[in-house]
């Protein structure tokens, strides 16, 4: 059932309704080892209530938890991990591109290589000679490239892994490249997610293409969240180092959906175009970016009614 778009369009300034109650972000268990540019830590309470309503197609519309929960932008994966931790579905599948990302993820899941990647985070003495003599090296081992993706991380501006990215140079406290460098808790995080091993499968692969495997399948949820470049947006040029989607074709696979799906994007005219054009709901939410700046992103699903 679609919600008729005009009940969206109230807002005299903006033209729209926006869901004014900021998330503390404090109050979700932080179980990523990264610190994600365009991190969805804020999302995690609308998920939680998403995922509580879905209603499986099929018997008497018996509701229960998804089958499966596919985030094909998996990134830092707090939103996958919170589903898996939360048991909010019986199966979760992450699928990222990146390859550098991937190498993170796939060391952890691995049964034996997630312990030497911990280790080597605790035993890392951090200062900038040992950082350019790390990231110097070439022909590095799956667990090795994840050891230096996880410190780019940490050392770069932001978070952003993208070529060119910045070096921290004061930090919190004249802190300097170790302002963002907590080792016992990243290697915590590492061991706590190993235990999710059995509920969560992560994919390299192509998240669009991973998207039409299911097309068919009523009892997937589908968690899309794209780096934004939508009409020229530079943000996801910037802070990704795959940062090209066809936007149009992503809004045409998720119409085809016969399971639910929740997506977010730039709250752009751009992107509100396409929602309407696949007659999609839509709703403006409240955020803070990572530099505590108030802003909005657009949710936009089958039907937004549970978030009213």
């Amino acid at each position: 059932m679609f919600v008729q778009q005009t009940t969206l369009f109230d807002d005299v300034q903006y033209g729209r309704i926006i869901h004014d109650d900021v998330v503390n972000v404090a109050s979700v268990p932080q179980l990523s080892p990264f610190r994600y540019p365009g991190g969805k830590t804020w999302l995690v309470p609308y998920v939680r209530r998403w995922l509580s309503l879905f209603i499986r197609q099929q018997n008497n519309l018996t509701p229960t938890r998804p089958v499966e929960f596919i985030e094909p932008f998996a990134g830092g994966g707090i939103v996958s991990l919170t589903v898996a931790a939360e048991n909010l579905a019986d199966l979760v599948t992450m699928i990222e591109t990146d390859e550098d990302v991937a190498a993170v993820w796939q060391t952890i899941f691995h049964e034996e290589l997630w312990k030497w990647l911990a280790q080597a985070i605790v035993s890392f003495d951090l200062t900038d000679e040992n950082i350019e003599r790390f990231f110097a090296k070439t022909d590095l081992t799956l667990q090795e490239r994840a050891l230096k993706t996880i410190l780019r991380n940490r050392v770069n501006r932001g978070g952003i892994l993208a070529h060119g990215a910045g070096r921290i140079k004061n930090g919190e406290a004249g802190k300097g490249i170790r302002s963002r460098w907590y080792p016992r808790t990243l290697a915590k995080r590492i061991q706590n997610i190993t235990s999710l091993h059995e509920q969560i499968t992560f994919v390299h692969g192509d998240g669009m293409q991973a998207l039409k495997q299911y097309i068919a399948r009523p009892d997937v949820a589908f968690f899309i969240d794209p780096p934004y470049t939508v009409a020229g947006k530079k943000a996801g040029n910037r802070l990704y180092t795959y940062s090209h989607v066809d936007h149009q074709a992503l809004f045409e696979i998720a119409s085809q959906f016969r399971g639910d799906f929740l997506m977010t994007y730039d709250d752009t005219d751009e992107v509100r175009s396409l929602a309407h054009l696949h007659n999609f709901d839509m709703q403006a939410v409240a955020m803070k970016s990572t530099h505590h700046a108030k802003m909005q992103e657009l949710l936009i699903g089958k039907d937004l009614n549970w978030l009213r």
